[in-house]
């Protein structure tokens, strides 16, 4: 069973930075796309920023020239570097994992971001 483990959330000052990983079961070849997401209370989870296995990467308007995704494929890790933070970064960050073959889908559990003002 594929499990994915966030660390690296916390309590951080409006400016500040932050680093978000996400540790994969297995090889992380074998997902064509990783992504986090944020999710407020009350509030559908929303797309931050994704990289595909080929390295391409998207970014959600809001973390544009702030957050950057990479993925370490030896450790089997994708990284969230945010930066500038803002307190309406504020919320539960979810690394997701896809294959495209089956449209599996696959959730951590999520780690905590709060950005005091």
């Amino acid at each position: 069973q594929v499990q994915l483990v966030e660390s690296g959330g916390g309590l951080v000052q409006a400016g500040g930075s932050v680093r978000l990983s996400c540790t994969t079961s297995g090889s992380i070849f074998s997902f064509d796309v990783m992504a986090w997401y944020r999710q407020v209370a009350g509030n559908e989870r929303e797309l931050v920023a994704r990289v595909t296995s080929g390295g391409t990467t998207n970014y959600a308007d809001s973390a544009k020239g702030r957050f950057t995704i990479s993925r370490d494929n030896a450790k089997n890790t994708v990284f969230l570097q945010m930066n500038d933070l803002k307190p309406e970064d504020t919320g539960v960050y979810f690394c997701n994992a896809q294959v495209f073959s089956g449209r599996r889908t696959y959730w951590g559990r999520g780690t905590q971001v709060t950005v005091s003002s």
